[in-house]
């Protein structure tokens, strides 16, 4: 055994994992590793072993987190039930008119999946399939059709019924419904701003997107109520199943999730696109997806047991909390923080590691709980658009047809805009709390 001051535990634990990330290893290994190997070095195996052993069990046995594998279920089912093609082609026929009008369908459509999503592979990918092929055979800029999809898609992860969410109440010892309730109004913001930036900057530039010639929509205005009708009220019967049962209290998130997994094999079925091919590639996809996030959070649960009982917690609460600025220092430090490792690390390791870390100097700097958690999960949106590690790029890039043409600076370039416009609605929260606070206020 080694004895070392919390500081210097605090500063290998942290260099550990970011060493371990930039070396290419697995983060779940990464975190594990460094999290038992300083627990022998300070403890000895004994010790350190019990206090790792009991962290990850209890954070695989946490009830809440049932909902991840059966939000994930729920999410790809969707993406195979041709729920949102349906959609596309109904708001088509009513946005194509407009300069950027196709951009401005993709957010709406990933706006609306997001409710239906709780994943942004499937959001992503969804979008990348149905709507960069429209865009671009139309003449549309590339860089803005890949940036509408990147946008439009990642809202998935934090409109509920979000798997971000669902992870982040236990760490934070938060109602994951009260959690959902409060991601509706920033979504929606993040949503409507969007939709101005593309309107806006194609107004200014209209050669980037051209309108849809009206050939191609001349269609009866019955005709085309209709197919947006058909093509919404099912996606809108299985959210007001999902979340209207935890917004009145009828039933907490894992009991909602699964209604919502029956729900989607249902929908499935409904568009005619339940086969056991998909039911089983769904399965196996779940299993490997929901697999992933539980041993990434065990792993991390276990690393925060080890750096909280060496005291390096309350290295990281004093330090942020003598920032300049009194509390607002504390939160800009915390803000910047999360925001750089979205460079380096998944969404899923800086809530493992972060929130349990963060959460009490939120409550001492005297920050809402509600309102600093939802903080952090809006931040966390730009960890998705900005590379290395920017899950978005990765999954445009992977589904989009090679004759598009789609270079990986095309959607970069695309991307770029929306990191602002995230800080924009960070702002706004600010300044206006309630945008979060108004709705959880009005649950049952």
């Amino acid at each position: 055994m080694i004895s070392m001051s919390p500081e210097i535990v605090t500063v290998l634990m942290i260099v550990g994992i970011l060493a371990g990330v930039a070396l290419g290893y697995p983060l779940a290994v990464t975190v594990g590793g460094v999290g038992i190997v300083i627990g022998i070095l300070l403890w000895g195996p004994g010790l350190a072993g019990e206090v790792y052993y009991g962290r990850f069990m209890s954070g695989l046995q946490n009830y809440v987190l049932l909902a991840v594998p059966l939000f994930v279920f729920m999410g790809i089912m969707l993406e195979h039930s041709g729920v949102a093609e349906g959609m596309y082609d109904a708001l088509y026929l009513f946005f194509g008119g407009l300069k950027g009008g196709l951009a401005v369908t993709t957010i709406l459509i990933g706006t609306v999946v997001a409710a239906c999503v709780g994943i942004i592979g499937a959001s992503v990918t969804m979008l990348a399939l149905i709507a960069l092929p429209a865009m671009i055979n139309r003449g549309y800029d590339r860089s803005l059709a890949a940036g509408a999809v990147a946008s439009g898609g990642s809202l998935g992860i934090l409109i509920p019924p979000s798997v971000m969410l669902v992870v982040y109440g236990p760490m934070a010892q938060l109602s994951v419904g009260r959690l959902f309730f409060g991601a509706f109004m920033p979504g929606f913001l993040l949503s409507a701003l969007y939709i101005i930036y593309v309107l806006v900057r194609c107004a200014m530039q209209p050669n980037l997107a051209p309108a849809v010639p009206a050939s191609e929509r001349a269609v009866p205005m019955s005709v085309k109520t209709g197919k947006l009708l058909k093509s919404m009220v099912p996606p809108l019967i299985l959210i007001l199943a999902v979340l209207g049962s935890i917004f009145f209290g009828i039933a907490a998130p894992t009991e909602a999730a699964g209604v919502g997994a029956f729900a989607s094999i249902l929908l499935a079925a409904g568009y005619r696109k339940l086969t056991w091919k998909i039911l089983s590639g769904t399965a196996l996809q779940t299993v490997k997806v929901a697999g992933m996030v539980l041993l990434i959070g065990a792993f991390a649960f276990a690393f925060v047991g080890i750096f909280m009982r060496a005291n390096a917690d309350r290295v990281v609460t004093e330090y942020v909390l003598a920032a300049p600025g009194g509390r607002w220092g504390a939160f800009l430090i915390i803000m910047f923080i999360c925001f750089i490792l979205g460079f380096l690390i998944d969404w899923l390791g800086i809530i493992f590691i972060m929130v349990p870390i963060v959460t009490p100097i939120g409550a001492a700097a005297g920050f809402d709980p509600l309102w600093f958690a939802m903080m952090i999960c809006i931040n966390l949106q730009m960890s998705f658009m900005t590379p290395p590690f920017a899950y978005a790029l990765f999954y445009i890039k992977g589904a989009v047809d090679p004759r598009l043409n789609m270079t990986t600076g095309h959607i970069i370039n695309g991307m770029v805009p929306y990191v602002f416009i995230i800080v924009a609605a960070l702002l706004l929260c600010i300044a206006f709390p309630q945008i979060i606070l108004w709705l959880p206020g009005m649950m049952l």
